[in-house]
């Protein structure tokens, strides 16, 4: 059974990185949940507004908005029980990093598409 890995800014917009990284992710084998409050498909895959919005479990979350944006889902993503979330470049401040230590998620400072050994050129 594959991970199960939320988007959150995922984009129908292919140049973005929040589209790259969809792609990425299920090229790699993740069953992927593009978060987006205004699209409700990106590449061909169901968008949710929230994580909450999504019925099953996740496992790890990947976020590509701003940290002031970022902030206001974090109470979301821990709602949710997601304990993993990838700060991507740009997504990532220091008050954002200590609030998801706070709300028990754990934070990590990378770009998720390179983690996943792949090339954003690539996409």
């Amino acid at each position: 059974m594959s991970r199960v890995v939320a988007v959150i800014g995922a984009s129908s917009d292919r140049r973005k990185f929040g589209n790259k990284a969809v792609r990425a992710f299920t090229k790699c084998g993740y069953q992927v949940i593009p978060i987006n409050l205004h699209e409700p498909v990106i590449e061909d895959l169901p968008a949710y507004r929230s994580v909450l919005d999504y019925d099953g479990p996740i496992d790890l979350a990947s976020l590509y908005l701003v940290p002031t944006i970022g902030l206001s889902v974090l109470d979301e993503v821990a709602s949710k029980g997601i304990h993993e979330v990838w700060l991507n470049p740009g997504a990532h401040s220091p008050v954002l990093v200590e609030r998801a230590v706070a709300l028990g998620i754990t934070p990590i400072v990378t770009c998720s598409i390179i983690r996943l050994g792949e090339s954003p050129a690539d996409y």
